[in-house]
């Protein structure tokens, strides 16, 4: 699994500005104004050959009586829990405050490993962070957020000894089978389900969210096929756990998804959808991974005009996942679990699909034919060929000329098409536009006539 680094310090040392730097991203809102990031936000992070998960938080002041900031806190404790490394950060220009030290008790206290940052260094010699010897948090790190310096250095030495991050599972193992995530909020029947689709009350279930802690692995088989079901925890992994159903850890689900090959998004029949559910399916997405939406506790929802009133906010929400099988089942019951666990199958089939270059060349002649895409000023962009670049997810390749003139309407016009073509139901489609910069039919330059190809 990935380390997991948290990101520490008062209100304006620049954490969200090294959590954009890490991330490569522009998720984290950076401006002049303390007290902008309130909540905790994760994202995947690589510096040099070491790849983490980053978490950024909010200014963090132990102790303070405010209301909004013991909320802050909260959040940063939640971080502080899961972490691996703390990047303790503070602002070098700015000096040893008394916010600093507070902190600094507080981390120390805590006894996980710790690296002090000394943000804002650019144009500094060595010597420029003396001062906060005084916290007895051992030399700091000089860097520069802004500016990218010293990044490297601060990741070898917060990340040394650590174990290196296993690479994804780019297939499904045949001794183990199919790996299976079963994701989702607190309490909306991941134990549960687990414990019917195997027969046994292997995972401890109950109506108290944070039952489960920690992903725990099961293998079973279905209709002859292996799978290994990943319970992931709805409550973070260890520490303190809060009794609000909204606190709760992403990271121990955020790599079950990053090492399983189909995920199974459980949603709460009787609940709406959460902020919760939407990042984790972001993530989802993002990451490329096939999917199953489980809808649970659909036999309580009794009301036929209910549930026809469910189905649609679901679909009008879940807009962006309408390529995903969507099943409505009962964990406790074991209704729709066999259709639920075909789609499971035929998703990752889909996953690890390969399209053949003659059948999707043809494929896309015939979507050119039926639309074309639309013009760009005097320029009609004009796709040839295409080929298979890569599985899990499918991503399809297509050459051509003036192909940065594609609008994305037309990109999700041809997305649908192979979708549709293929039978790519159940995972993300990922369509690379490359435009070619050689024409085969011009004339050779070195004989300057010709052809640039000789037929037989």
């Amino acid at each position: 699994m990935k380390p997991v680094v948290a990101l520490i310090g008062r209100t304006n040392v620049g954490k969200s500005t090294l959590f954009n730097r890490l991330t490569r991203s522009r998720a984290a809102l950076v401006a002049d104004l303390p007290g902008l990031t309130r909540d905790r936000q994760y994202g995947d992070a690589d510096v040099g050959s070491r790849a983490f998960l980053a978490i950024d938080t909010g200014g963090f002041d132990p102790g303070s009586g405010d209301a909004l900031q013991r909320a802050v806190n909260e959040q940063t404790e939640t971080a502080i829990a899961e972490s691996d490394v703390l990047l303790f950060m503070v602002d070098v220009r700015a000096g040893v405050t008394g916010q600093d030290q507070r902190i600094g008790e507080r981390l120390r206290a805590g006894g996980k490993r710790l690296v002090l940052v000394a943000n804002k260094a650019e144009g500094m010699d060595a010597a420029a962070g003396a001062e906060f010897y005084e916290l007895g948090l051992g030399a700091p790190v000089l860097i520069s957020a802004a500016h990218g310096a010293g990044l490297t250095e601060l990741m070898d030495t917060a990340l040394a000894g650590l174990p290196e991050a296993e690479a994804p599972p780019e297939a499904p193992d045949p001794e183990r089978g199919t790996r299976v995530a079963i994701v989702g909020r607190p309490n909306v029947g991941k134990s549960t389900l687990v414990n019917t689709l195997i027969g046994e009350r292997r995972m401890v279930a109950s109506d108290q969210p944070g039952t489960t802690r920690d992903a725990i692995e099961v293998e079973f088989e279905f209709a002859g096929e292996r799978f290994t079901l990943i319970d992931t925890a709805g409550i973070r992994r260890k520490g303190r756990v809060f009794e609000a159903v909204e606190k709760f850890s992403v990271i121990k689900t955020l790599q079950a998804v990053e090492q399983c090959n189909v995920v199974t998004l459980l949603l709460d029949a009787s609940a709406e959808i959460a902020e919760q559910d939407a990042h984790i399916a972001g993530y989802i997405l993002e990451r490329g991974r096939a999917l199953v939406i489980a809808v649970n506790k659909w036999d309580a929802v009794g009301d036929a005009q209910q549930r026809e009133r469910i189905k649609r906010e679901l679909r009008r929400k879940l807009t962006f996942l309408d390529w995903a099988s969507m099943h409505f089942v009962s964990a406790v019951t074991g209704t729709g679990l066999k259709g639920l666990m075909r789609s499971v199958v035929a998703a990752e089939r889909a996953a690890f699909s390969r399209l053949p270059t003659p059948k999707l060349t043809r494929a896309l002649l015939a979507a050119v034919q039926r639309q074309e895409p639309p013009r760009a000023g005097r320029v009609r962009p004009k796709l040839r060929y295409a080929h298979q670049g890569g599985s899990n997810p499918p991503i399809v390749v297509i050459h051509g000329n003036s192909l940065r003139h594609v609008p994305d309407s037309y990109r999700r016009y041809l997305e649908g098409w192979f979708r549709d073509q293929f039978e790519l139901h159940g995972t993300p489609l990922r369509i690379e536009f490359r435009s070619n910069s050689v024409n085969p039919y011009a004339p050779s330059r070195r004989a300057g006539k010709g052809p640039a190809f000789q037929v037989d």
